[in-house]
């Protein structure tokens, strides 16, 4: 099998789910080969300065729990994350979701919490702590290990993305929003409200999840079970630069202009169509 190629097609069902819900989740549609060829990176960044402890933001002492670490940005220096990014089917999915004839890659993290670890993820929107406007933005989502509600399930409100409201970004794992940004506060969120989707997956299944769905995730409360994972956000054709107030600039984004299409270039590759 071609690796640069989904183990199957997107359906035409999952693009119009995506299109309504804000978010799909695509089972089986990774060879499981990719994710054996990320573990060492996502284990180096975890061991890391590549990650930044989370956790700490919830005023739990290091010596006391287990760590959420996360990282972005992994593809300007690591070449098996940036050909994951780059070469393995998720570009071509993004063209067929987002109906885009172009794909850029935009940013990748690294999100990982080790068994017993009590950080949620707070529910936010991407959009807000990225450099770009438009409707054709996604983030994929894909584990390396099997995600339960114990482990830390996924959670996404669908139809969020269309509510026509900009929230500012929060700092992750707490409400407290990022000083200095601009928007509404992001709404309580009742985990059990049945617009609200969770998700158990596999390694191999993908979630996809519009720029602006708000979405979040639980705790890892087993005892001897990882979730790693991998998150990829790429943006389509009617992509600009945006700068976000209070929202700080990464170096290699440093000469975006506002306004601008996004171009091939070393902030924003092009990764679709394949070259």
């Amino acid at each position: 099998m071609d690796e640069s190629t989904p183990t199957r097609p997107v359906t035409s069902r999952e693009v119009e789910d995506f299109e309504r819900d804000g978010v799909v989740v695509l089972r089986g549609i990774l060879a499981t080969s990719w994710l054996d060829r990320l573990g060492p990176s996502v284990a180096s960044a975890f061991d890391g300065d590549a990650t930044a402890d989370l956790s700490a933001l919830t005023g739990v002492e290091a010596d006391e729990a287990p760590r959420f670490r996360a990282g972005i940005d992994h593809w300007l220096d690591d070449p098996v994350m940036r050909s994951f990014d780059c070469d393995s089917p998720l570009p071509a999915i993004a063209a067929t979701l987002l109906r885009s004839e172009r794909i850029w890659l935009y940013e990748d993290s690294v999100l990982v919490k080790p068994p017993g670890t009590a950080a949620e993820t707070r529910f936010h929107a991407d959009l807000p702590y990225f450099h770009v406007e438009g409707e054709r933005l996604a983030t994929f989502w894909c584990p390396l290990d099997r995600v339960t509600a114990d482990t830390g399930s996924l959670r996404f409100v669908r139809g969020s993305h269309r509510w026509g409201r900009t929230f500012r970004p929060n700092l992750f794992v707490i409400d407290d929003p990022i000083p200095g940004t601009e928007g509404e506060q992001v709404p309580v969120i009742d985990p059990d409200d049945p617009a609200v989707l969770c998700v158990d997956l596999e390694p191999g299944d993908v979630t996809v999840h519009h720029a602006g769905t708000l979405h979040g995730s639980g705790p890892n409360n087993s005892r001897d079970t990882w979730r790693r994972a991998v998150s990829v956000r790429y943006c389509g054709d009617d992509t600009v630069v945006h700068h976000r107030v209070g929202m700080p600039l990464p170096t290699h984004q440093q000469g975006l202009v506002e306004g601008d299409p996004l171009v091939d270039g070393p902030a924003t590759p092009l990764v679709w169509p394949r070259r």
